[in-house]
C-alpha cells in the first residue's frame, strides 16, 4: 500500500512563487559518474560477506555462531543455555518453523522448564511485561549489513520491537541469504519494496550488537539501554 500525498502541487507551487521563480516539473535524477557507495565489497561472494560479518562482530562485542538449518536447534539451545536459560521471548514468526525450531520451542523447552512467551498482538501489556523480565529475546534479521555488523529488523503486529531491546540478552538469527555488503544495499532493498507497493514496516530497527555507550571521556560501557550481551547465529540457508 502506497501513501497518499495531499496538496503536493499546490504546496510546491506556493514555494516557487514565494521564491519568485518558475516551478520546475521535468527534473531528472542525476546519474553520477562515480558512486563510491557501491564500491565497498562490490564483488564479494556470500561466503566472503559471512567472513566480513564474523570479523566485525569482534568489534561490536557480539558472539558469532555459524550453523545450518539441521543444526540450528542445537546451536540455539546452546546459546540460550550459555546465557543462563530462564525466560525467553520471541516474535510470532513463521520462519522459526521453517528453520526447524518448532520442536525445540513447543516441546523441548516447556519440558525443560524454559518459560517461553511468543509475542501476541492482542496482549500488549503482557507482551511488554514478559519482554522486560525475560533473560533472552530471539528475533530474525530481515537484512544484515556485513560491513558494520548491523541487523535490520522489520517490526509488525506479530514482531514487537521490544523483543530485541528489553530482555537482558539478545539472540538474532541471521539467514545467510540476508547478508548484503552495507547500508547502500539495505536502503535499496527497502526502496524497491516501497516502489513495488509492498507494505513496509512502520518501524525498521537497525541494531549493531548490544547497546554501546561512551561518556565524554570515551569510556565504553556496554548494556546501558539494551541487552548486555548479543549473539548472531548465521544460518546457511542458501
Amino acid at each position: 500500500m502506497n501513501g497518499v500525498i495531499q496538496n503536493r502541487e499546490a504546496f510546491l507551487g506556493k514555494i516557487a512563487h514565494r521564491l519568485e521563480r518558475e516551478r520546475k516539473t521535468n527534473i531528472k535524477r542525476p546519474e553520477w559518474n562515480y558512486q563510491p557507495q557501491d564500491a565497498v565489497l562490490k564483488n564479494a561472494t556470500q561466503e566472503e560477506l559471512v567472513e566480513v560479518l564474523k570479523e566485525q562482530c569482534k568489534n561490536i562485542h557480539t558472539d558469532f555462531v555459524l550453523t545450518n538449518s539441521a543444526n540450528l536447534p542445537h546451536s540455539l539451545k546452546e546459546v540460550v543455555n550459555g546465557f543462563g536459560g530462564g525466560s525467553v521471548v520471541t516474535w510470532k514468526d513463521e520462519r522459526f518453523a521453517q528453520y526447524g525450531l518448532s520442536q525445540l520451542m513447543n516441546e523441548d523447552w516447556p519440558q525443560e522448564g524454559v518459560d517461553l512467551h511468543v509475542w501476541n498482538h492482542t496482549k500488549k501489556e503482557e507482551n511488554i511485561e514478559k519482554a522486560s523480565h525475560a533473560n533472552v529475546g530471539i528475533t530474525i534479521s530481515d537484512i544484515t549489513l556485513a560491513e558494520s555488523g548491523t541487523v535490520v529488523l522489520f517490526s509488525s503486529k506479530d514482531k514487537g520491537r521490544t523483543v530485541s531491546f528489553l530482555p537482558a540478552t539478545s539472540i538474532i538469527i541471521v539467514p545467510k541469504s540476508s547478508i548484503v555488503p552495507r547500508m547502500t544495499q539495505a536502503a535499496r532493498i527497502i526502496r524497491e519494496k516501497v516502489k513495488s507497493g509492498e507494505l513496509v514496516a512502520s518501524c525498521i530497527n537497525f541494531i549493531t550488537g548490544p547497546s554501546n555507550s561512551a561518556d565524554i571521556e570515551m569510556i565504553l560501557v556496554i548494556g546501558v539501554h539494551g541487552p548486555i550481551k548479543a549473539t548472531y547465529i548465521v544460518v546457511d540457508d542458501i
